[in-house]
């Protein structure tokens, strides 16, 4: 057989995870990059409640942050746990606090921030459609500088590929791989922020409170159906029922449930929830 080579190759800029550390003190790309993605997402919802006839206050929009927080981290890494290595951190419950070594799942997130959204909308006297609407605008900017932090960390990258855009990974061997982290952030993070917000803009049943969660999940699910095809699956997983991977097995139904949600309140029954 004859060895699997590239014609062309784009150098991967081998960046070192560590952006600067002092004795056992780190700080990381990957930290950083859920920081990022929380603060511009922070001030990007108190815009939005800054727009005539927005029933979410400012000072609501900027209390969110803290329980967005917790809904991220929190729901991240249980969905992760129970979604990907259930055995594995069972076994060692110690390690399920090892946060800084990676393991964050999208789904667990998105779980976790709505769980933590129904709370505060409940205790805060706020519209929980409206503010989910709001959230789904600014998960795309987080999702984003995530893979961009998977690219820097060389994890999660792609299938063996034969194309010029291909980069050679440190932890993926000597064989040229798709660069996934970037073709999912251009696919979750800027393509689905453009779709929300000309939907926004220019779809009049976007009117309805909850009709951009609804494109959020199906969007976000489609985005992560074709991401995986480029993604190589995770070692401890495999390719799963029907050659499906865990991340799209956890996406399909979000492309359903979008779907639902956006006919649900079209119909009526949730335009002044």
């Amino acid at each position: 057989m004859h060895a699997f080579v590239a014609p062309l190759l784009i150098p991967y800029p081998d960046i070192n995870p560590v952006l600067w550390h002092f004795g056992p003190f780190e700080i990381r790309w990957y930290a950083l990059a859920y920081i990022a993605g929380l603060l511009i997402g922070w001030r990007y919802l108190i815009v939005m409640s800054r727009k005539p006839g927005s029933r979410i206050s400012e000072r609501d929009a900027d209390d969110f942050l803290l329980w967005a927080t917790v809904g991220v981290v929190l729901g991240g890494r249980l969905g992760y746990i129970l979604f990907y290595q259930p055995g594995y951190y069972f076994a060692h419950p110690a390690q399920m606090f090892y946060v800084w070594h990676g393991g964050m799942s999208f789904h667990g997130g998105f779980i976790g921030v709505a769980v933590v959204l129904m709370i505060y909308s409940r205790l805060r006297r706020v519209p929980a459609l409206e503010l989910g609407d709001m959230v789904a605008q600014i998960a795309p900017i987080g999702l984003f500088f995530g893979r961009i932090a998977n690219f820097i960390n060389g994890e999660l990258f792609g299938r063996p590929a034969n194309v010029w855009w291909a980069m050679i990974f440190p932890k993926g061997g000597p064989i040229p791989r798709y660069p996934s982290e970037l073709i999912e952030a251009s696919l979750e993070g800027i393509a689905l922020f453009v779709v929300l917000w000309l939907v926004r803009r220019f779809v009049p049943t976007a009117k309805h409170h909850g009709f951009l969660i609804g494109v959020f999940c199906t969007g976000y699910g489609i985005a992560r159906c074709i991401g995986e095809e480029f993604r190589q699956p995770d070692p401890f997983l495999g390719y799963l029922w029907g050659g499906l991977t865990m991340g799209q097995i956890l996406s399909i139904p979000m492309i359903f449930i979008g779907i639902f949600v956006m006919w649900w309140v079209t119909r009526g029954q949730t335009a002044k929830a």
